[in-house]
C-alpha cells in the first residue's frame, strides 16, 4: 500500500469518527478530528503532487 494509499485511508477514517462524534454531541472531538482531516488532506494532496517532505 503507498503512502497516498495511506493517507487516504487515514482521510476516511477521520471522517468517519468525525461524523460520529457529531452524532454524539462531542463538538470539542469533531474539531479536533476535522483539523486533524485538513492535516492529512494537505498531506495527500503533496503526496500526490510528489511533494515528499511531509510537511503540511
Amino acid at each position: 500500500m503507498s503512502r497516498g494509499d495511506q493517507l487516504e485511508e487515514l482521510a476516511s477514517d477521520l471522517s468517519r469518527a468525525a461524523e460520529a462524534a457529531r452524532r454524539l454531541g462531542l463538538p470539542t472531538t469533531v474539531y479536533l478530528l476535522s483539523m486533524a482531516l485538513v492535516e492529512v488532506r494537505e498531506a495527500a494532496a503533496a503526496d500526490s503532487d510528489g511533494n515528499d517532505d511531509g510537511a503540511a
